[in-house]
This record gives structure tokens, sequence and C-alpha cells, in this order.
């Protein structure tokens, strides 16, 4: 299915209203379609989309879970630390425009905000967009390496001697964790690929 598709489809649970649908469409791409970046953009979300479709009868609100997808990383600054929380007040200001509930609005900004910390969440349906956003750390080596090379590419505003660092931190913060995937599926699929790519990584850097 194609995204358009994909976004228009939760919208119109919502609003008959295409114009409203249309303009909402035309911004995120646009904002994933940004010069600059390499990785976050529209493909991540066709990946994250692809591994959801496996588990989507586990999903309690596919709506919800698909709003969060579009909107996690609508606003992506390489210099910025506040990211998510922009990203989850952008989906915010343009759900209430849908006439979405406030309750349903609210789980939508909660769990654009997880994917800051990716500590596993007691909601199922945020667990499950934690880990899609991370599956290409579990991916066969070579898909993972041409993934480091975009995320390099994104923070090339930073010399090496800044960037190895930083990048090291964010990695060994995985590695810390007692699971990167939260989920019994995505756990099962990726974990031990993705200590393994992580670790070389981090011996490359």
């Amino acid at each position: 299915m194609e995204l358009k598709d994909r976004f228009n489809q939760p919208c119109l649970q919502f609003t008959q209203d295409q114009n409203l649908i249309e303009n909402l469409w035309l911004e995120i791409e646009k904002k994933y379609s940004e010069k600059g970046r390499h990785y976050h953009n529209l493909e991540h979300l066709e990946n994250m989309f692809s591994e959801l479709e496996s588990v989507k009868n586990k999903i309690s609100d596919f709506n919800i879970i698909s709003f969060s997808v579009f909107y996690h990383d609508v606003i992506y600054d390489a210099s910025s630390k506040s990211n998510e929380e922009k990203s989850a007040e952008f989906a915010k200001t343009r759900l209430e425009n849908l006439n979405i509930e406030k309750q349903s609005i609210e789980i939508i900004f909660n769990q654009i905000i997880a994917t800051k910390a990716h500590q596993k969440s007691d909601d199922q349906d945020t667990n499950y967009l934690l880990d899609a956003d991370l599956s290409i750390l579990g991916k066969d080596v070579e898909t993972y390496l041409e993934y480091t090379k975009k995320i390099r590419k994104e923070y090339s505003i930073y010399p090496d001697f800044l960037y190895k660092p930083g990048r090291k931190k964010v990695l060994h913060h995985f590695l810390e964790l007692e699971n990167i995937f939260k989920t019994d599926y995505f756990k099962e699929k990726y974990e031990v690929q993705a200590r393994e790519n992580i670790e070389f990584e981090i011996s490359l850097l």
C-alpha cells in the first residue's frame, strides 16, 4: 500500500474533508523529504509499516499507531535534542483539526515522546511502535552498515572527533537496555542480530 493511502485511511475515520487530508499529507511528505534526511525519510516510514503489518492483529488501535508513525520524526534536526517533543507537539496541533478525541491525541503524543528514550512501556501498542522504529538495528550486516552511513550523513555537520563519541554513547545506551526490543515478536526476530551489529559498529568507530 502507498504511504499516502496509509495516511488517508485513518484520517477518513475522523473527517471527510479531502482538502484537509490532502494538505496534511503534503506537509508530511515535504517534511520527510527535506534535504539532509538520508535515513529519517519516507523510506523509514515505509519500513516501519511493513514491520507493523506482520503484527497488525496484535495491535489494539492501528489508526492511532499509524498517526504515531507518520508524525514521530516529522521534525528532525540533527543538532537538536528535542525533536521528539517538537514532533509530538506538531502532531497534536495537526490532529486536532481532524476532530480526533483528546484521549487519542494524548496517546499519539505519548507514543511519539516514547521514541526518545526507547524504554519499555505499559502500553503494548507503544512497544510495537518502538520496535518497528528500531527494526533496522536487527537487519543483515550489509543493510545495517548502509543505515550507519545514512546516519553519518545526517550528522555531517559534526566532525569525526565529535560524532564518534556521541554515536558510541547512543550505541552503548542500546546495549545497556535489558532488551532492545520490547515485544516477544521483535525480540525473537531481531535482538541477537541487533546486538551483534551494534558491537560491530562500535568496533569500527
